[in-house]
């Protein structure tokens, strides 16, 4: 374990609940804390982590990966995202997992990850005349009032709080 991966760790542990962090994202945290992690060691570090079971990979609605915490059964969890806004909310539903543990043995294959993320547009988007009027930044005022999708900057001010 070296020093940078051990802050890797550090900043995945200390992130509030349901927030995921991109690689970029990730590094410019660890910049705004002063640490001097180059992004292409923060790519290896988190490809690393992720087989190593220690990170969970995610594909949400923005187009590159996300990262978490790997909690595994029984917190294992299932996302939700609009597309429009990125809001993401976690939700947990175990048969999705039994029915994917069944498939697995009929299969005769080793259940590693259980995840669905369920690709939406969020209400307000919708209203708000989707797709056609809305900027491609725009993000409903639920995900703003909750505080989802922050930037980096955002999660250390979090953090020092």
């Amino acid at each position: 374990m070296t020093p940078q991966r051990e802050k890797i760790i550090h900043i995945f542990q200390n992130l509030p609940r349901g927030n995921h962090l991109s690689a970029e994202e990730l590094h410019q945290l660890l910049e705004n804390q002063g640490e001097n992690i180059s992004l292409s060691t923060i790519y290896r570090s988190v490809k690393l982590m992720t087989k190593m079971r220690i990170l969970r990979e995610l594909e949400l609605a923005e187009g590159h990966k996300h990262y978490e915490l790997n909690h595994p059964y029984p917190h294992h969890h299932h996302h939700i995202v609009c597309i429009q806004c990125n809001k993401t909310i976690e939700f947990q539903d175990d048969s999705i997992l039994k029915h994917s543990l069944k498939q697995c043995q009929k299969e005769r294959f080793q259940l590693i990850d259980c995840q669905l993320t369920v690709m939406t547009i969020c209400q307000e988007a919708i209203e708000m005349g989707w797709p056609s009027i809305l900027p491609s930044d725009w993000r409903c005022t639920r995900a703003i009032s909750e505080g989802h999708h922050h930037t980096p900057t955002d999660l250390v001010d979090e953090e020092n709080d």
